[in-house]
């Protein structure tokens, strides 16, 4: 996965702003901050997942007496902690006065004042990852305007998000992810101009995903472990994001056909344990830069495509407990970067010859509970009597879209498809 855009811009600060480096200490994939100032690194945490955090604070003094910027901090801050209603870390213990940048898990950094042109201080990230701090949002918070990052992952906050969030306009991550928070899809989270990761996984939101959220610039989208249902949107594939999470929720319905026409940057995506019917779409083999392609869970039935040899960078292909049938193709099983391939608990009849030299003692690749003949750990008989999803017609793309065959045998030439256009 990419790096979030928040690290550049930091970096970019700290290069051409001379202040800076007395402030920022960067250090990445765990980086520790310097001189009592900001440390910026990515993180993977518990249900928090890949991202930019600001820590290593210190109880740093600012600068001068409390800024109008601190001010309207202040107010925030001490809304909110009159909403908090449980702490047994004792974390808003340090939250008195108005030094706002002594707070535990509040960072502040130094910008230039646009005015004066002189160095000020400001609030510029919270970090409250396991905290387990429990109480709601207030309306408030959107003072904190110029904030690139809030994060609370692993707290017990409930309630809902408050409307007021679209004014935090600098806000490029927000990590909501395991806590308490309910109620339909916080809408408002799609109004925060600049946010770019959104995390909203372990709580318990419910109801449909709105589409536009596959319209917005976001780079990381974690909605897995919620309560959404309906159908999955038809622009998903619209999402220039790297990275999107659906597991483990009631979406319903097929997967959209036109899943991977446009193609994208995506490199993960897991719908696992829902309830999807229909087949897989053909525009899967689109995405040339997947990784992580998980549908394991579901009630998807059909044979898999053939685009899916179009998947060069694929590495864990997991198609477990559905109702899929057909045979396994050689292509499939010889990508190159492929390192995991589950196909169990499925309806396959036959493998490929390539496909066939995985049955020996390759741990990576899961044939079991199928229905290939001769084969250890298949379905019992009378199971493979009736295919299901015998007569199911899965629409699949013209060769004029995109060869529907990659690798060796996809190789095409001029002479292969003859111009339209006159000599």
């Amino acid at each position: 996965m990419k790096n979030f855009p928040i690290l550049t811009c930091l970096i970019f600060f700290l290069l051409t702003n001379p202040n800076a480096t007395e402030t920022f200490g960067v250090g990445v994939n765990g980086g520790v901050a310097v001189n009592g100032g900001i440390g910026v690194g990515i993180t993977i945490g518990n249900g928090g997942g890949p991202g930019v955090w600001i820590g290593g604070n210190g109880g740093k003094t600012p600068s001068g007496p409390p800024t109008p910027r601190l001010n309207r901090g202040y107010a925030a801050l001490q809304a909110w902690k009159s909403a908090i209603t449980s702490d047994p870390l004792g974390i808003l213990s340090s939250w008195v006065g108005p030094n706002v940048c002594s707070y535990k898990g509040v960072f502040c950094a130094q910008v230039q004042d646009e005015m004066t042109s002189s160095p000020v201080d400001i609030i510029a990230g919270i970090d409250l990852n396991h905290a387990n701090l429990a109480g709601t949002l207030v309306n408030q918070l959107s003072y904190l305007t110029e904030i690139t990052l809030f994060h609370l992952n692993s707290n017990r906050f409930s309630g809902t998000v408050p409307d007021t969030f679209r004014q935090m306009s600098s806000l490029q991550e927000l990590d909501l992810s395991n806590n308490l928070f309910s109620g339909p899809f916080p809408i408002t989270t799609l109004y925060i101009p600049n946010l770019v990761y959104l995390d909203l996984r372990f709580n318990d939101f419910s109801g449909p995903i709105p589409e536009d959220i596959f319209n917005k610039k976001l780079d990381a989208i974690f909605l897995n472990n919620n309560h959404f249902d309906g159908e999955l949107p038809q622009n998903l594939g619209n999402s220039p994001a790297s990275v999107i999470n659906l597991a483990n929720n009631k979406l319903s319905g097929n997967i959209p056909t036109g899943f991977g026409i446009l193609g994208s940057s995506l490199k993960e995506i897991l719908f696992l344990n829902n309830q999807l019917t229909g087949c897989i779409p053909e525009g899967i083999g689109l995405f040339s830069e997947m990784q992580v392609f998980d549908v394991s869970f579901n009630s998807l039935m059909g044979h898999l495509p053939d685009t899916l040899s179009c998947l060069n960078d694929i590495q864990i292909l997991n198609f477990g407990h559905n109702r899929l049938s057909g045979v396994l193709p050689d292509l499939i099983c010889s990508l190159k970067s492929l390192v995991n391939l589950t196909v169990s608990f499925n309806f396959f009849s036959g493998v490929s010859q390539e496909c066939s030299h995985h049955f020996l003692g390759n741990l990576g690749f899961d044939f079991s509970g199928n229905c290939i003949p001769g084969r250890n750990m298949q379905r019992p008989p009378p199971e493979c009597s009736m295919i299901p999803g015998g007569s199911l017609n899965c629409l699949r793309l013209p060769p004029v879209v995109k060869p529907l065959v990659c690798g060796t045998l996809a190789e095409t030439t001029d002479s292969d498809h003859p111009s339209s256009s006159p000599p």
